[in-house]
C-alpha cells in the first residue's frame, strides 16, 4: 500500500493523472490489446479529468483503445438527467477525449431488469480482460463506489439501498428537496474493485480526513469499506494535506519520507508522442 500526500486537491488531482497518464502509455494499448480503466464520479475526480482532457488536447495521450467501467449509476433516474452519472461522464470527460462510446461503459439504472444488468456488467468486465486500474473516490463515512457501512468486503456488481446520510447529502444536487434523490442505486462491489490489477483512491478535503485514517491507520472493517484496499497488493491512496488531519504525526512523515520514490511513478510523465 502507498499514500502519495500533496499538498492540495489541486496537485493531488494532477499527480492522480499523471499516474493514469502513465499507465495507459506504459501499457501501449492496441486494437487488440485495450487498456480497461475504473473510473469514479463527483466532485473529487474532476480535477483529475480535466488534467486527462489536457494531455489528450496536447496529444499527448489518447483514449482510442481505452475501455472504461464506471463504479454507479442512480435507478430511476433518466439517463439525460444532469445529476445521473451519464450525464457527468460524457459533461465532464468523455465528450473532450477520443475515447469511442462503445468502449464507455456505464451501468444502466433505468433497465428493465436491474439483477440481470448487474450481472452483465460483471460479465462485460471479465470479457474485457478485467480491470487494470480502478480509480476511485471516497464518501467521509469511507464508503468506495455506492458500497456503504455494512456492505460486504467481497461484494459484487448489485442493487443497493442508499443510506439515509447518503441521501441527504446528494439533497445539494437535487435542490436540497429530499423527496427529489434517488434511494437506489447500481454499484460495483468491493470484491469488483478489489478484483483490479491496481487501485488508486483519491481521498481529498478535511471531511474526509477520518475516513482516511480508518482507511489507512486502523484493520480492514466492513463499516469504513475503504479499509479492505490495504489488502490489495497494489493500492495508492492519494491524498492532500488536509485529508491528512486525523493520521498521526508519524504516518505522514513516514509515508512523506516515500515521496523521492513515489515520484518516480510520474516523473518523467510519459507520452504517446516518446513512442
Amino acid at each position: 500500500m502507498r499514500l502519495v500526500i500533496l499538498d492540495d486537491y489541486n496537485l493531488a488531482s494532477e499527480w492522480a493523472a499523471k499516474y493514469i497518464r502513465n499507465r495507459i502509455i506504459q501499457f501501449k494499448p492496441s486494437a487488440n490489446n485495450f487498456f480497461t480503466l475504473g473510473l469514479p464520479t463527483g466532485s473529487t475526480p474532476y480535477g483529475c479529468y480535466q488534467k486527462l482532457i489536457e494531455y489528450y488536447r496536447c496529444g499527448e495521450l489518447s483514449f482510442k483503445f481505452v475501455k472504461t467501467f464506471n463504479m454507479d449509476e442512480y435507478v430511476g433516474l433518466p439517463r439525460a438527467h444532469p445529476e445521473s452519472y451519464h450525464s457527468y461522464m460524457w459533461n465532464n470527460f468523455f465528450k473532450y477525449i477520443d475515447i469511442d462510446p462503445a468502449n464507455a461503459h456505464i451501468l444502466d439504472g433505468n433497465a428493465e431488469d436491474l439483477e440481470a444488468e448487474c450481472k452483465s456488467y460483471e460479465r462485460k468486465i471479465a470479457e474485457a480482460g478485467g480491470i487494470h486500474l480502478f480509480v476511485g473516490g471516497i464518501g467521509p463515512d469511507g464508503h468506495i463506489a455506492f458500497n456503504e457501512p455494512g456492505s460486504s468486503l467481497v461484494s459484487r456488481t448489485r442493487v443497493k439501498t442508499l443510506a439515509k446520510d447518503t441521501i441527504v447529502a446528494n439533497a445539494r444536487f437535487f435542490g436540497n428537496d429530499l423527496s427529489k434523490v434517488p434511494t437506489m442505486a447500481l454499484t460495483v462491489g468491493v470484491g469488483t474493485v478489489m478484483d483490479a490489477k491496481e487501485v488508486m483512491i483519491v481521498i481529498t478535503g478535511a471531511h474526509k480526513a477520518f475516513a482516511l485514517y480508518k482507511a489507512i491507520e486502523e484493520g480492514v472493517n466492513h463499516m469504513w469499506t475503504v479499509s479492505a484496499f490495504q489488502q490489495h497488493p497494489h493500492t495508492i491512496f492519494v491524498c492532500d494535506e488536509d485529508a491528512t488531519l486525523e493520521l498521526r504525526v508519524k504516518t505522514v512523515k513516514y509515508f512523506k519520507g516515500l515521496m523521492h520514490v513515489h515520484n518516480k511513478l510520474v516523473d518523467p510523465v510519459l507520452s504517446v508522442k516518446d513512442k
